[in-house]
């Protein structure tokens, strides 16, 4: 029996997706082969690379100034590859930190530069609220300025995204990437784990401006090196060949469902119907303030927390899985990407509201 999963990832993946996947597992189209099985370099799988490169390219309207790479190591590998590739002659980057993986990114930084922090949303309550762009602090000269845009644990989400003039913007979107149109000129670099949105865990897709491919320090790993990866077209050293065929399912999937005005459309849906059913009740709690609530990942707690375990029995019992918060900052969570449906979140409503009423 297929069940409602809210996992933060790897996440629920599209039926559709996994019975095509299933069915192409030992004949890729008449090839006699698994997509597992086939060389990097060969024709069946360059023609899977290629389309897959030209979905997501059309998916997200990325312009010709930006290259699409398709890199491993996920967000925390890339925490490591942005610094290594962005720092140039500079020393200084700056990061904007939102919650919990901004706050690992900035971490990370500080093992090849001196990161500087431009703006802090942690309150007494935690990460609540993305900081306004007037009070970011920036530094008279940084590589590159770092944001998170939708912060999986803390459930904060950037909607305001600035222009920085000549200074490039870096975003680590892996857990709201193609969810909603993103104007991608704006960035400089932006990079996502696959295993939220894309598809399942093992590639991280890396879209980088082609003037920036040339500012790696001489430390960095060739493997990693964006210049070196975009020179041989994601194929330097052999790539996740069987992550990138999912990945180009999901792509043409997005596009049967109408694109990313048809996702956003159907996460706003979504994210409000749970919204409004933890605002209207006393029994539940979201901390994060409305403008900045994350459309993809919900967290909540129940104002008795001993009633914690009840609570996550009753969703399992229901087929409601995975809704057990992050570990740093406990309660619930329920990860409401793009391949979980409206009836999944019209479940856990009603499984939340005859809870409450069972426990007064």
């Amino acid at each position: 029996m297929r069940v409602f999963n809210f996992s933060a990832g790897p996440a629920a993946m599209p039926e559709e997706v996994l019975r095509q996947a299933a069915d192409e597992m030992l004949d890729w189209h008449g090839s006699g082969m698994s997509v597992m099985e086939m060389s990097h370099r060969g024709a069946e799988f360059m023609s899977i690379h290629e389309a897959a490169l030209t979905d997501l390219r059309d998916l997200l309207k990325v312009p010709a100034s930006h290259r699409i790479l398709f890199l491993q190591g996920g967000g925390i590998g890339e925490n490591a590859i942005v610094p290594l590739n962005m720092l140039g002659a500079r020393k200084t980057a700056d990061f904007v930190v939102t919650g919990s993986w901004s706050q690992k990114s900035f971490k990370e930084a500080q093992k090849y530069g001196t990161p500087h922090i431009a703006a802090n949303g942690k309150t007494a309550q935690g990460f609540t609220h993305v900081p306004k762009i007037d009070e970011w602090h920036l530094s008279d000269d940084p590589a590159y300025v770092h944001i998170c845009t939708n912060e999986t644990i803390d459930g904060v989400e950037t909607f305001e995204i600035p222009d920085l003039g000549s200074i490039p913007l870096v975003a680590d979107a892996s857990s709201h990437i193609l969810s909603r149109p993103m104007d991608i000129a704006k960035y400089g670099v932006l990079f996502g784990g696959a295993q939220k949105n894309i598809g399942m865990a093992g590639v991280t897709v890396v879209i980088v401006r082609e003037d920036l491919l040339d500012r790696a320090l001489a430390i960095c790993p060739s493997a990693f090196e964006w210049k070196t990866v975009a020179e041989n077209n994601s194929m330097y050293n052999t790539p996740p060949t069987y992550a990138i065929y999912i990945a180009g399912l999901v792509f043409k999937w997005l596009k049967k469902q109408g694109g990313l005005e048809a996702m956003e459309a159907r996460s706003i849906e979504k994210s409000t119907l749970l919204y409004d059913t933890i605002d209207a009740s006393s029994f539940y709690l979201n901390k994060v303030e409305r403008q900045s609530r994350s459309r993809m990942n919900v967290p909540f707690f129940l104002a008795d927390e001993t009633r914690n375990e009840a609570f996550l029995a009753g969703a399992k019992a229901r087929g409601l899985l995975q809704l057990k918060g992050h570990k740093s900052v406990g309660g619930m969570r329920a990860s409401i990407y793009n391949a979980v449906p409206l009836e999944a979140v019209k479940t856990l409503v009603e499984y939340m509201k005859e809870f409450e009423q069972a426990s007064a």
